[in-house]
């Protein structure tokens, strides 16, 4: 069976930086998902997974400015340490910021030292060619249930506990 609209796909995949070979992300328990309704992926990726089938290996370059825009330094701020909650001063911490007009957005904390914090708002894959090596696990018919709710349903824990309880 092959990836087309409607298909369950279940696949893992790691991204690698093209200029340092570094592993940005990695997936490797099955990620779940309907091909053309839900969007786990961005388009760009899953587009090119139509036709792919299971047991399927592709690598796919990606500039990364064409998914999330180019690079924009006026989202890079610096203020006092003095200045940040001491929740905020740690690297990888995400802040959410309004605009002007009351709109949130993400923000990371990309470098802290003894005077002074800064956050980022770029999306942190701006800037950057990568490789997405993805591995098709599974393709098949997806059940009514997870047809209804556009993508994967869970029916037992993911680990054996016996006091875990299942919430939907």
């Amino acid at each position: 069976m092959v990836i087309e609209d409607g298909k369950f796909v279940e696949l893992i995949y790691k991204v690698i930086d093209k200029k340092t070979k570094n592993v940005l992300s990695e997936v490797e328990f099955p990620l779940g998902y309907i091909q053309g309704i839900s969007e786990v992926l961005s388009p760009e990726v899953t587009a090119e997974l139509v036709g792919q089938e299971q047991g399927d290996v592709i690598e796919l370059p990606i500039n990364c400015d064409e998914i999330y825009g180019p690079r924009d330094e006026s989202l890079v701020f610096t203020d006092h340490i003095d200045n940040v909650p001491k929740a905020y001063r740690k690297i990888g911490m995400t802040v959410t910021m309004e605009n002007k007009a009351g709109e949130p957005k993400d923000f990371i904390v990309t470098r802290v030292d003894e005077n002074s914090v800064t956050v980022d708002g770029n999306n942190p894959m701006c800037g950057r060619e990568v490789v997405f090596i993805l591995q098709v696990i599974t393709v098949r018919e997806p059940t009514d249930e997870e047809a209804a709710a556009g993508g994967p349903i869970e029916d037992t824990p993911a680990f054996d506990m016996p006091n875990a309880r299942k919430i939907h």
